[in-house]
């Protein structure tokens, strides 16, 4: 019993905000991104992270510079539908025979994300980098918890009721359940890489990244008896996390006419999480199952490996449009409790984006995306699931002068639901069906500089 008791508190694990990009990697940190979104074979300053090796074709030397700001907003929704124990027969106990249902809304805000990129030319040289949030990047709230407790709670109540010294049926409708769940999470990086021009269409560029994790989840359960002070069941968890790692980049730009090939390999980036644990309320019968949680405890939560290519061309000197393909090697990253095992491949996304220069000041531009995981009933859970999609933007350059630029643009995300049902609900020996659901919205405002 109480280890069903206590299943959710050792899965106290909330999905944080990935606005754009793989499992883990944020790709949308600049303005242009979110107006165009198909920027790996751009020669502007935010190929410092999407086309490092095309800065080299940068008009002037000197130095270049660029600040971003986004903001970004998440709703990540889960419908349950479950069976419940409601009494006791001579052969056991007896299940209801409706399900208990209720709609659980989690929401996931980061007002405010900036990004800064710069780099120095000179001749066929160029240093270049950024420093940005590239995961995470902002606080998942489930304000009602999540199905996940109030399913094993329920189940290890009532079996707790009939295992006691005087047998007791403790059914859903005699107590009420309060929970919630917060989680936050921050990649914070920052990268430096000198490219170099080989010929005079071909550049390379190599680099390292330098990522830090930064985290938290808090979150508790409890459950009162109806007309009284008596808890039933009192979990909490209150843990910090950080852990570092670095990420080797290499890349190459070959600029052939009208014709723009810009490719980038991120290496898989080693990264421990080390819990920093303030608070874990849990009988001494379930240690084991929390020990994840436990102070000083190191989790994997390695940044995949990352391969983009994509090509640009002038149909028109007013008009350009971009194709690109990026893989996320997600399978072959580590993550808590080995979960990439259950991934069937790694990421697939596609991206496709146009703009029209309408003045010599003013240009807009639109975009899309469609991602693919390599999903399974397995890896998704409420504490961690996500959603194939397709995302749209579109917004404007605005030319100030001939050193300043500004970029505004807008993104959202369609996602498709992922319907997940069992026989076997969260360990409760009871049927029930989960039904993802998300919704992402991305507005940012960036600024470029040339000296």
């Amino acid at each position: 019993m109480k280890k069903i008791l206590l299943i959710g508190a050792a899965t106290l694990m909330v999905s944080n905000p990935t606005f754009a990009g793989g499992i883990l990697t944020n790709t949308n940190q600049h303005a242009s991104f979110l107006r165009m979104l198909s920027r790996g074979a751009t020669t502007e300053i935010d190929a410092a992270l999407s086309n490092p090796a095309g800065l080299t074709f940068l008009p002037k030397d000197g130095f270049h510079v660029g600040l971003s700001i986004q903001s970004a907003y998440q709703t990540r929704n889960i419908d349950a539908s479950f069976m419940t124990y409601n009494g006791i027969s001579a052969t056991g106990p007896t299940v209801s025979d409706k399900p208990f249902e209720k709609y659980y809304k989690g929401t996931a805000a980061a007002p405010i994300i900036p990004s800064v990129f710069g780099a120095y030319k000179k001749g066929d040289w160029t240093i270049s980098g950024f420093f940005a949030i590239t995961a995470g990047g902002g606080k998942a709230s489930f304000d009602d918890g999540l199905p996940m407790f109030d399913a094993s709670a329920m189940a290890g109540i009532f079996l707790g009721g009939l295992e006691a010294e005087r047998p007791t049926v403790i059914t859903p409708d005699m107590y009420d359940i309060t929970s919630a769940m917060d989680g936050k999470q921050y990649i914070y990086s920052l990268q430096l890489g000198l490219s170099y021009k080989a010929t005079e269409w071909l550049s390379v560029f190599g680099g390292g990244r330098m990522n830090y994790f930064t985290g938290g989840y808090k979150g508790f359960l409890n459950a009162y008896l109806k007309g009284t002070d008596t808890n039933l069941l009192p979990l909490a968890l209150d843990c910090d996390q950080t852990g570092w790692g670095l990420t080797p980049v290499i890349g190459v730009d070959a600029k052939l006419g009208k014709l723009n090939i810009g490719a980038k390999y991120e290496f898989k980036t080693n990264l421990n999480i080390e819990n920093n644990t303030h608070n874990l309320q849990r009988p001494e019968s379930a240690k084991d199952m929390v020990a994840p949680y436990e102070h000083g405890v190191n989790t994997p939560n390695d940044i995949p490996a990352m391969l983009s290519i994509a090509a640009a061309y002038e149909f028109l000197p007013v008009l350009r449009a971009s194709v690109e393909y990026h893989f996320y090697d997600d399978k072959n990253a580590g993550m808590a409790n080995g979960k990439q095992k259950y991934l069937t491949k790694g990421t697939n996304e596609y991206l496709a984006g146009i703009e029209f220069d309408v003045t010599k000041q003013l240009t807009l531009s639109c975009g899309g995306q469609i991602t693919d995981y390599g999903l399974s009933d397995n890896f998704q859970s409420d504490t961690s699931f996500s959603c194939d999609s397709y995302t749209l933007g579109f917004g404007a350059k605005v030319k100030m002068n001939q050193h300043l630029n500004l970029n505004v643009g807008y993104m959202w995300t369609t996602y498709e639901d992922y319907t997940k049902k069992s026989a076997n609900y969260n360990n409760t020996k009871l049927p029930g069906t989960n039904v993802y659901s998300r919704t992402n919205k991305v507005f940012g405002l960036s600024a470029d500089y040339s000296f």
